[in-house]
This record gives C-alpha cells, sequence and structure tokens, in this order.
C-alpha cells in the first residue's frame, strides 16, 4: 500500500470519455460469499511515521545474499528458444507458519505445484526463474501467449529491438503494426502482506490457459503477458511488508539494492512492457492511478497520461460492476487520484514500481490498490471467517482491474506499441517533451496548470574518472555500472577531449542524452528541482540525484554537440582497482567500498594505521592481501611515505538502526550485532560491541534499571553514533556532548548543499541527504562541527517548507551544524545512509565509527 493524506477532490470528477465493460474476455470472475459490514471510510491516510523509528532485526544472511552480486535473474532472456518455455519446479517444504493461509490464500510452498499445473493445462504458459529473494526463495516469471516457434520468438526480439534502437524505422515497419505482440506485465505482492495480486494472477492464468472463446484467443496471439508472481515471498509467507533485509522494496528502484528488485528492473528491461499493473493494498475504495501531481518531469507524460488514465477508466468501471456496495459488503466505489484528488499521492520519484517503469517505455503503467484491509492491526484482531471473507472480494477486484487490461490491451494493441515507439523516439532524437492540455491529450478532462511538469534535458553528462580535483575513480566506476545495469547507455572517451570549453581525460564517461532512455539517465543524474513552492504535501522522497549524491564528479553539458569526441560504447566500467608496487600503502577512506576494504584487512589481521588526514596506512608486507581487495571491492592502495599514528581495530557496532542503514553498514563490513530497547532490557552482553550506532527503536528513558546501568558502564569506555532526534536524546541522556537538538519539518526531504569542515566528512561531497532534517545549536565547547548546512538556501532538490508556524524550514536550517563530534560521539542531523541510497555519504559514517570506537591495544587483531 501507498498512503497519503485526505486532500480535497479536484474541481472536475467527470470525464467526457466513456467506458463500458461490453466485449470483456470470457474470464468469468467468482462471487464472494459477502455478509453485512458497515461502510469503510475512503479516507488515504500516510501509514505511520514518514521515517521508521523501529531498530532492524534483519539476518546478516540476507544482507549476504543481497550483496553477493549483481544478481542477474535466471530468467531466460535470449531468443533460442520459443514458448511455451515450461519447465518442472522442485516443491518447497509446506510450511503451515506461512501468513496467508490464515486468509484463505495461496501459501509461497503451494505455487510452485500450482504453476506446474498450469504448465500441463496446455501450450500457452511458461514458468522461468527470474531471481531469488533476500530470503533465499524463488522468484516465478509466468508467460501467457500463444505458442512461438524459436525462429517467431527471433522475430519477436528483432522486433522489441528494433522499437527501441531503431523507433523511427518501427514506427514504419509494417511487420510491427501487424504481428508484434505488446508485452504486458502484472506484478504482484512486492509488499508481503498484501497478498492478494498473486491469487488473482494465479486464477486469471488459469484461465487464459484454456479460454476458448475468440476474444482471448486474439488477446494471446497479439501479446505476451508477465505475471511476477510474488515479488516478495520473503514477505508473503511472514506476513510483512518488507523483504528478509527489511526493504520496503517499492522504494528502492533508484537504488536496486535489493535482488527482488533487480530482478524487476531486469523484466522491466527484457520484456519492455507497454502497460504494467502494479497489485497492492488496501485503500477503500479501491485506488487506481495516475496520481495527483507534481508529475515526474523526465517522463513523457502527455503519452503516459493518455494510456493510463483511459485504462484506469476502464478497471474502474469493472472494479464497480462487480456489484460490491458500503451496504451490502464494506467495499466503496473506487477512486481515481488524477481526478478523484489534488495532491498527496504523486508519481515524482522513480523510486515506485510503476513509474520506474515508464522510463523503460511503458506507457500505461498503474498502482492499484484493492479495498478491504487484512493485514497489521486486521490479521490479528478480526475473525478468521472475516479476514478470508475480505480476502475473497480482494481477489475478485485485483482479477478484474487485470481482467480489464486484457481487454484495453486486446483494443488498443496497436496505438500502444506506437505511443511506446514515440517515447523512445523523442530521447533518442532530441526532441522537445509535449506540455500536458485538454488539447495535447484529448479524453483526459479537468487538466490544469498544476500537472505540467516538463525539463530541459542536457545534451550530456560527462562523468570524469578519477584524477586531480576530481571525485573518486571507484565512486564514477560504481556509478557508471549502475547506469548500465538501469539500461542507459554510456560511453568512454579515447582520449583526452573538450566539451562546452572544459578539458577531461582519456578515460572519462560521456552519458550522451540522445538516447531512447534520456528520461531515466536524467532522472537518476540531474540535481533534481526544488518543488515545495507546488504542493503542500509529498507522498514520499522529492530529492534522490546520483550525480550529487553517489560520490562521483557529474558534470551536466548543456549547450554544443558531441561530434568529433572520441567516445566508444562500454558494457561496463573499466575496473580502477590498484596497488602501488612497491612501499607501503595509503587507503582514502572517502567511498563505502575503501571503508568495507579497510575492515577487510582489519579482519584479516593486518595491522593498519591511520594517518593524520583520516586515511589508512597498510604495510607493505600486506601488498598480497591489498591486491586482492583492490580487485573485490575496485579500490586503489597508492604509495605513501605515511606511517601513521592511531591503530586501528574492526569496530564491532551495536546498532539501533533502520533497517536500510543496517543493511549500508553491513555492505561496508562492519560486524554488526542489531539491538533495540527490548534487547537491552532483556539483558544486552556489552563485551560483544565496540561502539554504539543509534538512530530508531533505543528509547532511553523505556530502558528497566539494568539495563541503563549496563548502557552507562559501556558508554563510559566506548563511544556512540547517533543519526536524528533519536541518537541525540540517546547523548543528551548520557551527558556525552553539550548541543541543543533542533527538528526541521517533519516530512522535509531531500538534497541539501553543505560545508565539510572536521575529520568525520574530510573527502565527502558537499551534498547531502535529509529526511526529517535535524541541526545543531548551542554548542558546548568541546564540541566540534564536522559540517554545516551551507548559508542561503541549502535545499537543492526536494520539498522542505516550514511548519505552519514558520518554523522548521531550510531558512532556520542555513549555516547551522548538521554533524558534530566531541569527546566519545558523534551525532548526525542528516541522513547519510538512508535506504543504503547515498553511497557518497556513507564513509562519514565509517569515519565516526573508527573514531570513536576504542584503539587497538597494538597486536592489530580484533578483540573477542
Amino acid at each position: 500500500m501507498r498512503t497519503t493524506r485526505t486532500v480535497p477532490a479536484r474541481p472536475v470528477l467527470i470525464t467526457a470519455l466513456a467506458v463500458t465493460t461490453a466485449g470483456s474476455l470470457l474470464l468469468a470472475p467468482r462471487t464472494a460469499n459477502a455478509e453485512t459490514e458497515p461502510s469503510v471510510s475512503r479516507d488515504v491516510t500516510r501509514e505511520g511515521p514518514a521515517v521508521d523509528e523501529r531498530a532492524a532485526r534483519a539476518p546478516e544472511s540476507a544482507a549476504e545474499r543481497a550483496l553477493a552480486g549483481s544478481a542477474t535473474p535466471t530468467a531466460d532472456t535470449g531468443t533460442a528458444r520459443g514458448y511455451p518455455r515450461e519447465q518442472v519446479l522442485t516443491p518447497d517444504p509446506e510450511n503451515p507458519a506461512d501468513k496467508s493461509i490464515k486468509l484463505g490464500l495461496t501459501p509461497y510452498h503451494a505455487i510452485a505445484p500450482k504453476l506446474n499445473a498450469l504448465q500441463r493445462l496446455g501450450d500457452r504458459v511458461s514458468v522461468e526463474v527470474a531471481g531469488r529473494s533476500a530470503g533465499g526463495h524463488r522468484l516465478y516469471l509466468v508467460t501467457v501467449t500463444a505458442p512461438e516457434s524459436a525462429r517467431q520468438a527471433r522475430a519477436q526480439e528483432r522486433m522489441r529491438e528494433l522499437i527501441e534502437n531503431a523507433p523511427v524505422r518501427a514506427a514504419k515497419d509494417p511487420a510491427i503494426k501487424a504481428g508484434y505482440k505488446a508485452p504486458v506485465f502484472f506484478n504482484n505482492n512486492i509488499h508481503g502482506n498484501e497478498w492478494e495480486g498473486t491469487d488473482a494472477s494465479l486464477r486469471i492464468v488459469e484461465q487464459l490457459a484454456t479460454a476458448k472463446d475468440a476474444r482471448t484467443k486474439d488477446l494471446l496471439s497479439h501479446s505476451r503477458l508477465y505475471f511476477n508472481i510474488t515479488a516478495n515471498p520473503d514477505g508473503r509467507i511472514a506476513g510483512t511488508r518488507a523483504n528478509a533485509n527489511g526493504f520496503d522494496m517499492n522504494r528502492d528502484f533508484v537504488t536496486a539494492s535489493q535482488p527482488e528488485v533487480r530482478a524487476m528492473r531486469q523484466i522491466e528491461i527484457d520484456k519492455q512492457p507497454a502497460v504494467m499493473l502494479d497489485l497492492h493494498g488496501y485503500v477503500n475504495g479501491t485506488l487506481i492511478e495516475p496520481t495527483t501531481p507534481p508529475h515526474g518531469e523526465n517522463y513523457e507524460y502527455d503519452l503516459f497520461l493518455k494510456n493510463t488514465y483511459a485504462n484506469a477508466l476502464g478497471m474502474e468501471a469493472a472494479v464497480n460492476g462487480l456489484g460490491h456496495t458500503p451496504a451490502k459488503d464494506g467495499v466503496e466505489p473506487a477512486q481515481i487520484p488524477f481526478r478523484d484528488q489534488e495532491e498527496g499521492w504523486d508519481d515524482w520519484p522513480p523510486i515506485f514500481t510503476p513509474q520506474y517503469a515508464a522510463f523503460h517505455g511503458t506507457v500505461a503503467a498503474h498502482t492499484v490498490e484493492i479495498p478491504l484491509a487484512v493485514n497489521n492491526a486486521a490479521y490479528t484482531s478480526l475473525p478468521e471467517a472475516e479476514l478470508r471473507r475480505r480476502s475473497a472480494i480482494n481477489v475478485d477486484v485485483a482479477g478484474a482491474a487485470i481482467r480489464s487490461t486484457l481487454d484495453f490491451v486486446r483494443t488498443n494493441r496497436t496505438s500502444l506499441v506506437a505511443d511506446q515507439i514515440e517515447v523512445f523516439r523523442r530521447g533518442a532524437a532530441g526532441a522537445a517533451q509535449v506540455p500536458l492540455s485538454e488539447e495535447t491529450v484529448p479524453g483526459v478532462v479537468g487538466i490544469g496548470p498544476e500537472d505540467v511538469y516538463t525539463t530541459d534535458f542536457p545534451r550530456a553528462y560527462v562523468i570524469p574518472a578519477g584524477g586531480t580535483g576530481q571525485r573518486s575513480a571507484t565512486a564514477a566506476a560504481r556509478l557508471v555500472d549502475h547506469l548500465l545495469a538501469n539500461d542507459v547507455r554510456v560511453t568512454r572517451a579515447a582520449r583526452d577531449f573538450r566539451l562546452a570549453g572544459r578539458s577531461y581525460a582519456k578515460g572519462s564517461y560521456v552519458v550522451d542524452m540522445r538516447q531512447p532512455k534520456r528520461g531515466l539517465a536524467n532522472v537518476l543524474l540531474a540535481d533534481g528541482r526544488d518543488i515545495s513552492d507546488k504542493v503542500s504535501v509529498m507522498y514520499d522522497i522529492s530529492g534522490w540525484s546520483l550525480g550529487r549524491l553517489w560520490g562521483a564528479t557529474v558534470r551536466p553539458v548543456t549547450s554544443g554537440g558531441l561530434t568529433g569526441v572520441p567516445l566508444r560504447t562500454v558494457s561496463a566500467a573499466t575496473d580502477v582497482g590498484y596497488v602501488a608496487p612497491r612501499g607501503d600503502l595509503r587507503l582514502r577512506l572517502d567511498d563505502p567500498q575503501e571503508i568495507a576494504a579497510l575492515n577487510a584487512l582489519l579482519q584479516q589481521g593486518v595491522s593498519v594505521r591511520q594517518a593524520a588526514d583520516g586515511s589508512a596506512i597498510v604495510p607493505a608486507s600486506a601488498r598480497v592481501n591489498a591486491t586482492t581487495l583492490a580487485r573485490t571491492y575496485d579500490v586503489v592502495f597508492d604509495a605513501t611515505k605515511l606511517t601513521g599514528t592511531t591503530e586501528l581495530r574492526r569496530p564491532r557496532v551495536a546498532a539501533a538502526v533502520t533497517s536500510g542503514e543496517l543493511f549500508a553498514l553491513r555492505e561496508m563490513n562492519f560486524e554488526v550485532t542489531p539491538v533495540s530497547t527490548a534487547v537491552l532490557n532483556a539483558g544486552f552482553d556489552w563485551s560483544r560491541a565496540d561502539v554504539l550506532f543509534v538512530s530508531a527503536g533505543l528509547d532511553h528513558g523505556a530502558l528497566n534499571a539494568g539495563a541503563r546501568t549496563a548502557l552507562d558502564g559501556f558508554l563510559d569506555q566506548h563511544g556512540l553514533v547517533g543519526r536524528g532526534t533519536t541518537g541525540a536524546a540517546l547523548s543528551s541522556a548520557e551527558g556525552l556532548l553539550s548541543a541543543k537538538p533542533v527538528e526541521g519539518n517533519e516530512d522535509a526531504n531531500g538534497v541539501v548543499r553543505v560545508v565539510n569542515s572536521g575529520p568525520v566528512t574530510a573527502g565527502a561531497p558537499g551534498h547531502g541527504f535529509v529526511y526529517a532534517p535535524v541541526w545543531f545549536t548551542d554548542l558546548g565547547p568541546e564540541v566540534r562541527v564536522e559540517q554545516s548546512y551551507a548559508t542561503g538556501a541549502p535545499l537543492v532538490s526536494g520539498h522542505w517548507r516550514a511548519r505552519e508556524d514558520g518554523s522548521g524550514g531550510p531558512a532556520d536550517a542555513a549555516g547551522q551544524a548538521s554533524v558534530i563530534s566531541g569527546p566519545g560521539a558523534v551525532l548526525f542531523g542528516t541522513e547519510p545512509l538512508f535506504r543504503d541510497h547515498p553511497k557518497g555519504e556513507f564513509a562519514q559514517v565509517g569515519r565516526a565509527l573508527f573514531t570513536v570506537a576504542p584503539v587497538s591495544s597494538g597486536t592489530g587483531e580484533e578483540s573477542g
């Protein structure tokens, strides 16, 4: 579920575009046996706090699986085989604790046998494994289409490639118009405790497998239907929104930290769907996108809204046509945010599945929120019979949305494919976007100036590959590989060159913005925009720039051309790992991969000392170790004559933190033990820790006497790293730093300008990320300012307003301390590890942990 505040409806609620259910596919829904239930309010409210205040408990094994590699899906994306592509799936052990059982739904262990049975029904159903979850469960991709020979499948792939790579030719190709199978993607259960999309999809697949009517045959002859049966098996089994790493994966598409998200990303790239649904719950009445403003400025939104709104009207009619009513069974009529709300359910960030899909050519993409809550408090408080009644209705509603979408695709296949081609044509040609109006998007009534968001695309972006005055080569390589993984095209200079009056070295990367997926390239690399004056509230984050937050130097080129620049297309960033051939070695600690390499050295028992500039000095005797780690982490060990002073040890971190922070700490190879108020109250063995990191889930006032005494004793001898109000509160309770934390607007978030001034933030970028920003005033004499918010207007992109009383805005934060340190403590008012995203900020936390951890006795070994 995406949740938001209730907002007024738009003045225009009625569309002139008529939609009927006539001619629907012969896929009759089952009727739920509903008992009378009081009407449920249609108010849509944000679920829980904006920032997760619970302490993360994800197992280390789940993080290891997610960090093991890019986790390229195992689904057969080649063209050597036709359809069906069948395989017999090994059943999973029966799990009576699967939370879906109570709802009368399909438990995860029953999915593989069900899919085996569906493949036996005929020659339309294929099943492949698209990857594995963080918890190790298989991710099933089901394809339903009319049979294809290997030759026909290759022809389909050639047409798909032509649509993206040569859109002008594709638009004129009669074979595409007559025979290209429109790809359609149904994504289910990305939030594990929003179950019913899985069951609706299984039911639809079964019906499509054997239906004999002409409309179904026509549909399957002219489309490929892809069903991600459960995008989150970990959460489905456990009854949790998140996966085994504690991640809300419908916030992860910019970062793609989780293997399930990488699998979905690859499906989007390889299948190139023209239409997609992402099935969620629970909003009553059923919520069907398109969204309220602000709309993402990098989309071809005229094409997107045209198709998304038309399909939404059809889904609305189908859902309402089931006959559920508030009086009869507690089901309210469906709603469309674009039409029925003014703000609060936006598509500004590409972190959500449908919004991300739009950048891969999807021209109708929807979140659909089915109506009746069966999760969270409802799951534990309602009788099982009532839960099953609700789930049955939800399956019917999800099924109605899917069936209506299939009708829409069958009827509009030609125009949907043509609009996808036009998305790619505009990108490749560098064509202007088409602003929204009732003239440019006929059939959609109520478009106003509040809906118009466009941008000026630069001609290119240059990512210098390190060197004097540039950010690290490691960060540049990481960013380039991430762009390539998102199907953004990148080139590399074969020699030195000049562009727009600036000189660049050989090996620098160039992103030519005249490419089919220019919107995706820009939404990842651009600064973004301050939209604080556009709407009063945003649904989720409003700024995320990889160009500012991932540690690499990224320069937009706004004028001129690329003619004469010696560029070669790359399929991977060039490795930058290097070890000087002689002498002692210096490892900078400005990047999370450098922190991870340092922790690996310390884990191996290598004696490493810290230099005055904060870098790590590695003895020449450890050159073999360094060589291996340079390859593993793609980092540079330069020659040095520095000897270093303090001998380092690998800190053992007790962490009361969010899931994203816990994952980021493990990504940097720290040994982490999750803690919380409950863990400390149960009696925690502090000998297992060297430093405490607190940002969530630890309330000093809620500790019992024994836990408080033990914590006091630990912090007398060990250090604290705190983030946000929770970390600052613990520092105050323990009397560690004399500072007053000031809370900004709790809804504020985005990319901010900062000024770094201390050893903890040495080498950090001049930008940070905030969510519910904090700053520090009334500093005691022992407190050092490590970083401050920039003076003037610190917000670069995002949404940060003052509160109604005028407090808590960016003007109040300007020039104030954002990171402070002192004896035994470092406090952050920014979010340097937020959702594992701002990679360029991670090293600040790594340095902080090393700063406050006890120094080694000189053995170079870890304590036990």
